[in-house]
């Protein structure tokens, strides 16, 4: 083997360990960046939960408004139909006199 194929031997083990650290350092990255994604996507499925959780919680006080005003239109109605008969009644004793 002659010098100049020792030399390239070497500058070739150089850039075989230089690219063996590099791919070193790209699988530890690679490996945070899936943690990284792991953790993301719990708590996009946390999130997703939340918001469903919240979207019942908003139909069941949406319903339960609608049950509300119905109770406080069915209370007025009363009361109007109380005045209603009161106002009748007055009509009727007036018609009797």
């Amino acid at each position: 083997m002659t010098e100049e194929d020792k030399k390239l031997l070497h500058t070739f083990e150089g850039k075989l360990r230089q690219l063996l650290f590099l791919h070193e350092g790209l699988e530890k990255e690679n490996l945070s960046l899936r943690k990284e994604l792991d953790a993301k996507n719990a708590e996009i499925n946390e999130l997703k939960d939340s918001l469903k959780e919240l979207e019942t919680k908003y139909i069941n006080l949406k319903n339960a408004r609608i049950l509300s005003i119905n109770d406080n239109d069915l209370r007025d109605t009363k009361q109007r139909l109380a005045k209603l008969v009161r106002e009748v009644d007055k009509c009727i004793a007036l018609l009797n006199e």
